[in-house]
């Protein structure tokens, strides 16, 4: 169609119905939806093909990039959500994928970076650059609230625009020359830092897994905790608990197992907690919660899935003074000097914001957020149970980890989208050991996410 035609097409305000029909397997029914029209013309621009006679720089590529499979997984994820919508234009389409939250921030806190941003039109609440390291304040509520008792000072923490953030900024630590081993299914931010840092070799196409890098298996079979006798030492070992995307959270046995394996073999932890306000038993939140952790362990969190700050931008790293290289010299001193050069600190906007999330009526606010996205997941766990599936995750993260045997992720994710419009996450985009699952996020709302259940138990009763 061309662009004239797109731009004279009228869509009618009335709604829809049609029939999505497959015979994919036995478990597969039709499904009637709904679909609602939006009154959106869509305006579609030509692109010119690309001149043969194009001007060329000497610079090479970075040819670490080059090694990276297709794009990063999530954007892969909408790119493919917005081609089902120029096929389906009226599709209600729901988003399970991604891990974004959906529900507004808690009025304690918004009205705090209200505050804070009024000022900074006056003469007297006016600031410009802040500590690159974060605001003093912030800094003590963060090492009180999560990390009472349990030794980690104030100037151990670095506050940053969150915890993806701060992963490059480590990997720019660590250098091109080390080892590193990741969980496999893990957030492959993880994998591909490690990849753009020039860490690893090629990707091998017959074992979907690049070289050099050791990937530590996490599947039902061994409670989706590594058996470490058999994995090889690496410098530096990226571990999340509650995991991304299983859900599954180790316990203080597995990870007290995790810390001696890494005095043993003298490597580096990086312990992503992103999501340990979800949990519901009693297991670790943090990892210096274990004796020695602080000699052997690096911690990265954030404000993102706990006030709603995916967008805000708002997370810390903690670097004990006890974490020393092969040299003796401070982890921490290397990372405050990455810190400074590459990053000038979060928001003094967003910084009011944590603040105010760890006063007692902001922390209030965040569990009763939290508990929101959990009574989701409750949701989501129950209806693929109830299917047959089997399913893990849910309890201490807001995912839910579903096992489609003999399937491939990927065609898994791509029925559910064309036969019920809904998004998930294909589990082989974690990892190699994530083929065979798909990961189901519980940040919608609950509209969606009651919709969503209904679809699902129409295509797979």
């Amino acid at each position: 169609m061309s662009l004239l035609q797109h731009l004279s097409t009228s869509i009618s305000s009335s709604s829809s119905a049609f029939l999505v029909h497959s015979n994919f397997n036995s478990r597969t029914k039709n499904v009637s939806l709904q679909a609602k029209r939006n009154g959106i013309c869509k305006c579609v621009a030509a692109v010119p093909k690309e001149s043969q006679t194009a001007y060329k720089t000497n610079v090479s590529r970075n040819g670490n990039l080059a090694k990276l499979q297709a794009g990063y997984l999530f954007p892969e994820i909408g790119r493919r959500r917005a081609a089902h919508l120029l096929k389906y234009p009226d599709a209600q389409v729901i988003s399970l994928g991604i891990g974004d939250t959906t529900e507004p921030i808690p009025e304690v806190i918004t009205s705090a970076m209200g505050k804070r941003s009024e000022e900074l039109s006056t003469l007297e609440g006016y600031s410009g650059y802040g500590a690159e390291q974060g605001e003093k304040s912030l800094r003590a509520a963060i090492a009180s609230t999560f990390y009472s008792n349990l030794g980690i000072e104030d100037d151990d923490i670095f506050v940053s625009d969150g915890a993806k953030c701060d992963i490059s900024r480590l990997q720019v630590v660590f250098g091109a020359d080390v080892t590193m081993a990741v969980q496999d299914p893990s957030y492959p931010a993880y994998v591909d830092s490690s990849v753009i840092m020039g860490q690893t070799g090629q990707f091998q196409k017959d074992v979907l897994k690049f070289e050099s890098i050791e990937y530590m298996k996490c599947t039902p079979e061994n409670g989706f905790f590594p058996d470490l006798s058999g994995v090889s030492r690496t410098d530096i070992i990226f571990f999340c608990s509650p995991n991304n995307p299983t859900g599954a959270a180790a316990t203080r046995e597995q990870l007290t197992q995790l810390v001696k394996f890494a005095k043993d073999n003298g490597s580096i932890i990086v312990y992503d907690s992103a999501y340990a306000m979800y949990m519901s038993e009693d297991n670790p939140r943090s990892i210096f919660e274990i004796p020695g952790a602080k000699e052997v362990a690096i911690e990265t969190s954030s404000f993102s899935k706990y006030a709603g700050f995916t967008g805000v931008r708002l997370g810390w790293t903690v670097v004990p003074k006890e974490l020393l290289f092969s040299d003796g010299f401070p982890v921490a001193k290397d990372f405050n000097r990455i810190v400074c050069t590459c990053f000038n600190g979060a928001s003094n906007i967003a910084q009011a914001g944590g603040l105010a999330c760890l006063s007692p009526e902001g922390l209030k606010a965040m569990h009763e957020v939290i508990g929101f996205y959990k009574e989701n997941t409750d949701i989501i766990v129950e209806t693929f149970n109830s299917l047959g599936f089997n399913v893990y995750g849910g309890k201490n993260a807001p995912y839910v980890w579903v096992h489609f045997p003999g399937r491939s992720s990927w065609d898994v994710f791509s029925e559910i989208l064309e036969k019920t419009h809904v998004v998930t996450t294909p589990g082989s985009g974690f990892g190699p050991a994530g083929e065979g699952f798909v990961r189901v996020s519980a940040f919608g709302h609950r509209s969606n996410i009651l919709e969503a259940c209904k679809r699902f138990k129409q295509l797979y009763k």
